[in-house]
């Protein structure tokens, strides 16, 4: 990336912690690089408790948005002006934009919706389908709503927070009423269950990760059968021990990096009411 910064340079943020892992500064500068925009994005580490000064602190430096994350992503309901439809239900936001004349403040949450992109761009029918989500805590909050506001048939959740599972259950139940939703029990057996007539199984845990490569949600490829199609959202390291066991079985799968792609490339058409460039980015990310 060639050393564009200067003093009319407009400011994006990612507001969250820890925050050294994220890929999102090289995918949105490499996008603003691409298309010439005088931006730069920055991730600002904002401990738990510190939001509303962080918040405060974009207004200041009149950034156009920020991406928020973990542990933020329902504590910033607090300090919105308003909130899209999708991200209301969810209850979370990972996307702010900042009106430049106004401060006021709109949330979004693209989570969900780069999920489903991803889906639709790998050509896999899930709607009115029965699927099975394993966890829902973070993304797989926006993932399991996302999943019934766009017509699932079946959504199975397994989630060891039963309070926090019964908690989505019960908002699908009032906005979304025409999807069963069912919490399943702890046991594999269970889930091994559930698979036989699923279509698309996901994970949404961080079992699998960069750290964690050796943990995983099932315990071997006999828990799968080769119908289904197998969605980690973890995207590193590019291959699970999830997706090996998959692939043993004669599942079909992917990882997370067309999830993250999509929901950083709809944050940026809501900042910018432009398209990012996907393939320019994703070349830039994965593949050199």
């Amino acid at each position: 990336m060639s050393n564009r910064i200067q003093g009319t340079t407009g400011l994006i943020g990612l507001i969250g912690d820890p925050l050294k892992h994220s890929r999102s500064p090289h995918m949105h500068n490499s996008a603003f690089d691409k298309l010439g925009l005088d931006y730069v994005y920055l991730c600002f580490e904002v401990p738990k408790g510190e939001l509303k000064s962080g918040i405060e602190a974009l207004k200041t430096f009149s950034a156009k948005g920020s991406n928020i994350t973990f542990p933020h992503k329902q504590e910033v309901l607090k300090y919105l002006d308003d909130i899209s439809e999708d991200a209301k239900i969810i209850g979370s936001v990972n996307t702010i934009k900042i009106d430049p004349e106004t401060k006021k403040i709109t949330g979004y949450n693209t989570d969900g919706r780069g999920f489903i992109a991803s889906l639709d761009e790998l050509n896999i029918p899930f709607r009115k389908q029965k699927v099975v989500l394993i966890g829902v805590g973070g993304a797989g909050r926006a993932i399991a709503i996302q999943l019934a506001y766009e017509g699932v048939g079946e959504l199975c959740i397994k989630e060891l927070n039963k309070d926090l599972a019964n908690e989505i259950k019960e908002t699908i139940n009032k906005h979304i009423p025409n999807v069963n939703v069912k919490i399943l029990a702890d046991d594999e057996e269970t889930l091994k269950e559930e698979l036989k007539d699923a279509c698309l199984l996901v994970n949404a845990t961080p079992l699998g990760m960069k750290g964690r490569e050796n943990l995983c949600v099932i315990s071997g490829p006999e828990v799968l059968h080769k119908d289904l199609f197998v969605y980690d959202i973890v995207y590193d390291p590019r291959e699970t021990l999830l997706m090996k066991y998959a692939k043993q079985a004669g599942c079909k799968t992917t990882n997370g990096i067309n999830m993250m792609i999509w929901q950083g490339a709809i944050a940026f058409k809501i900042w910018f009411d432009i398209d990012m460039p996907q393939d320019y980015v994703r070349q830039e990310l994965f593949e050199k």
